[in-house]
């Protein structure tokens, strides 16, 4: 299919050092290590392989006996999970979850809540691990489910949301991999305060829904590759507070798409990177949103994005109309975006790129090169930049100091070069609805056109 794109270049600097990890990540002793130093089997804490059960008490059992060093180990099996669980206190200790966990409780928080806990390794060794959130029944307000008995008696509020799948909070040197989290009631997944994380190998798939993040992140040297997420709602997101946050190797399979924000008061990202990243049918391939609110934003890059049928494309939004916060705005500085290519779904009715700054704090050193968007219907796209100072787009304002406000500037290209779209192996039709139980999905084997995983799915 050929489609018009209009091309931009610019000679772009990055700042040595920008947008890299600051340091080693993952683990700091082995699963092999952890195995051998003690194994404590859910199955021996009271456990039962049935949907019908509640699996979250000798799971707790389980983490208070091997939480100083060892191993939690939930065999193959479904597990009913009615209890939420805080796991709390942990030291070189691994969670090896090769069952599939389907939530029947209907409090909210976290089902799986692990707190203040360093030497971290959650993961499935089958790559077959899975927690089913039955979602749709908070979503649509189902007053009966089909799946389990003990969830008969419900009667949930259509639109209404229940816990995360996942969070970890105040985690040190940990990993998550090789796992699958479906139909979260709420978000699927949030790292908050944490340090030199590593995740990889995840399939997450959510409802066509807002409110059903893929995975958040907020922290310190955190690298998150090789993951695929379904969803409405954000894709993978970085939050302030976040500085050396390495995003790659993502497929945003009919997703929200990523986003940095919703950003507020005293917001303080920095060098933070995403490269190779694959968005279709989302709302956007990256969004940068703020309404009010202070701080900044600074020393980070977006490299090779490819997308299509996408609403945005690259959307800078410093007037987001969905949230506001105290303060005249972030500041955004120093973001390199280069290497884009593929289609907007219509280019005129929303601009592919579109770099809306606040007013009281106009962002600059932006650059941008390489960027080959097209559009899916018509032959134009447009370009809009408003409080914006860079290079590499005809709309940005090219001075070096005095960065005042402006009006926005609306530029039209039109038919500069034709793109040849690329498409990755499982790309959804539709979105995934809400009035149904979501199917679990394997741990994908590729998560970016022509990219090998930069470490092998465990399970074959």
């Amino acid at each position: 299919m050929k489609l018009s794109t209009f091309a931009l270049t610019s000679a772009i600097f990055v700042s040595r050092g920008t947008a890299q990890l600051s340091g080693s990540v993952g683990p700091s002793t082995t699963r092999e290590h952890k195995v051998a130093t003690k194994v404590c089997n859910v199955l021996d804490y009271g456990a039962k392989a049935s949907k019908t059960s509640d699996v979250g008490p000798a799971i707790a059992s389980a983490w208070a006996a091997c939480k100083s060093g060892g191993q939690v180990y939930i065999p193959a099996g479904d597990y009913g999970m009615s209890t939420w669980v805080t796991l709390n206190g942990g030291t070189a200790v691994s969670i090896n979850l090769d069952g599939i966990i389907y939530r029947t409780g209907t409090a909210g928080g976290n089902m799986i809540y692990v707190r203040h806990t360093t030497d971290l390794e959650l993961y499935s060794s089958s790559s077959k691990g899975a927690v089913q959130g039955y979602g749709y029944t908070f979503h649509s307000g189902l007053s009966t489910s089909n799946h389990l008995s003990s969830m008969s008696n419900l009667s949930i509020q259509a639109g209404t949301y229940g816990p995360r799948i996942l969070r970890l909070d105040d985690v040190t040197n940990f990993s998550v991999h090789d796992l699958a989290l479906v139909d979260s009631p709420a978000f699927h997944f949030t790292m908050d305060t944490c340090t030199n994380g590593e995740v990889y190998n995840m399939m997450i798939r959510g409802g066509n829904e807002g409110g059903l993040d893929g995975i958040d992140i907020w922290g310190t040297n955190i690298h998150v590759h090789d993951v695929e997420v379904t969803n409405k709602d954000e894709c993978v997101t970085v939050k302030s507070p976040a500085k050396n946050i390495l995003v790659e190797n993502v497929f945003c399979n009919w997703s929200g798409g990523c986003a940095i924000g919703s950003l507020g008061t005293e917001t303080d990202i920095s060098y933070v990177k995403y490269n190779n990243i694959y968005t279709q049918n989302a709302n956007q391939m990256m969004i940068i949103k703020s309404n009010g609110g202070s701080g900044s934003f600074s020393n980070s890059e977006f490299s090779n994005f490819i997308g299509h049928s996408n609403a945005y494309t690259l959307d800078i939004d410093g007037n987001w109309a969905k949230s506001s916060a105290a303060g005249s705005g972030v500041l955004y500085s120093n973001l390199t975006f280069s290497s884009w290519k593929g289609t907007a779904s219509n280019g005129v009715q929303r601009a592919p790129m579109q770099l809306l700054c606040p007013s009281a704090v106009p962002c600059h050193d932006i650059k941008i090169s390489d960027f080959n968007i097209g559009t899916e219907t018509g032959k134009s796209v447009l370009q809009k930049c408003a409080n914006a100072y860079g290079s590499g787009a005809g709309c940005l304002n090219d001075a070096k100091s005095d960065f005042n406000s402006y009006n926005t500037v609306t530029k039209t290209m039109t038919n500069v070069a034709a793109y040849k779209e690329t498409n990755m192996r499982g790309e959804l039709t539709e979105g995934v609805g809400i009035t149904a139980s979501i199917a679990i999905s394997t741990v994908p084997i590729t998560f970016f056109p022509e990219a090998t995983p930069a470490i092998a799915r465990l399970g074959k």
